[in-house]
């Protein structure tokens, strides 16, 4: 069960360069092994992040006080595009990334950020560049404001814009259950359908069928 998203103020960084794919997130070669979660946080962006010697990159924004403690990403076009890579998302979840905000993302990696608790919004390009530059101008200071409750986005200079959830989604951040978990809340009718089904086409529930 993920941690339940209603509201959150925080540090924001832009990150806005196109098409970020799940191996610039992630690097196959951190996800060898039986034990990967729990110890992907520090391998996020690991190309971006690192210098090949192993040290910080002095140049990268998550590596600069106060983006370090960011825990929302303004996100340039597409991000996320890619290999199906659910380790990817665990990555920027275990570094303390709770939303990510651009104007689009790979399908597979939107999907995945709902099932493991960080909302994922999608917004107008322009939107996502004035939130990049107010970020950018409060050099990190000025905090962004996501209300999933209310659906809404404040940024650092108080201009507020709506964003659309889908509903069944959004009710799953807001009590931080995944599908599986929200389709188990509706077992009563599932067993009353599969009653019914069984009463009215009987020749589909054959023994072996």
């Amino acid at each position: 069960m993920a941690k339940p998203f209603t509201k959150l103020a925080a540090i924001a960084a832009p990150i806005m360069r196109t098409n970020i794919d799940t191996d610039v997130i992630i690097r196959i070669d951190r996800m060898i092994g039986n034990s990967i979660r729990g110890h992907l946080g520090k391998w996020a962006f690991g190309a971006l992040r690192y210098l090949p010697d192993g040290s910080e990159n002095p140049e990268f924004i998550l590596n600069r006080e106060p983006y370090r403690q960011a825990e929302i990403l303004v996100t340039g076009p597409n991000f996320g595009c890619g290999s199906s890579r659910e380790a990817a998302v665990w990555s920027l979840q275990e570094m303390g990334i709770r939303a990510i905000i651009g104007s689009g993302f790979g399908d597979i990696f939107f999907a995945n950020c709902f099932q493991n608790g960080i909302l994922p919004i999608v917004v107008d390009t322009a939107i996502v560049d004035g939130l990049a530059a107010d970020v950018e101008a409060t050099q990190g200071a000025g905090r962004i404001s996501v209300d999933l409750e209310e659906q809404t986005i404040t940024s650092p200079s108080g201009e507020r814009h709506h964003f659309e959830i889908d509903p069944r989604r959004r009710a799953g951040l807001l009590e931080g259950l995944d599908e599986i978990q929200l389709t188990l809340r509706r077992e009563h009718e599932i067993q009353a359908f599969q009653a019914s089904d069984r009463t009215e086409r009987p020749w589909i529930h054959l023994a072996g069928n």
